[in-house]
């Protein structure tokens, strides 16, 4: 995916340690949203910072969340998320998904794509 580069940079790769992810916000269809932002390797993955569920933040203290092994963890029912597409693998709304936000990242720089 290309970056739009006439948009503002939403972190940089590095801010994000491998396989954990941070909150970002970012202008989105005209609105300031609350973003999770995950990385693997040189990749990242953008989500709304909403569980599915019951519509309740992800992170479990503002800008932290549950990552292990490759899933986000909802902090409030415990859904569980594979991070790099977003499935519900378990939980309460296991079969549903996060909503993503296109990012690309070029030259170690994560932006809207």
């Amino acid at each position: 995916m290309t970056p739009n580069t006439d948009t503002p940079p939403l972190c940089l790769l590095t801010d994000i340690p491998d396989g954990n992810a941070i909150e970002v916000e970012a202008l989105v269809n005209h609105e300031v949203e609350s973003l999770l932002v995950y990385r693997h390797g040189d990749e990242a993955h953008a989500y709304f910072n909403v569980c599915p569920h019951a519509g309740r933040r992800l992170d479990y203290a503002p800008g932290r969340f549950l990552v292990r092994n490759g899933t986000i963890i909802c902090a409030a029912h415990g859904a569980t998320f594979t991070a790099d597409s977003g499935d519900c693998t378990a939980g309460p709304c296991r079969g549903d998904r996060l909503r993503a936000v296109p990012v690309a990242v070029h030259d170690g720089v994560v932006r809207l794509a």
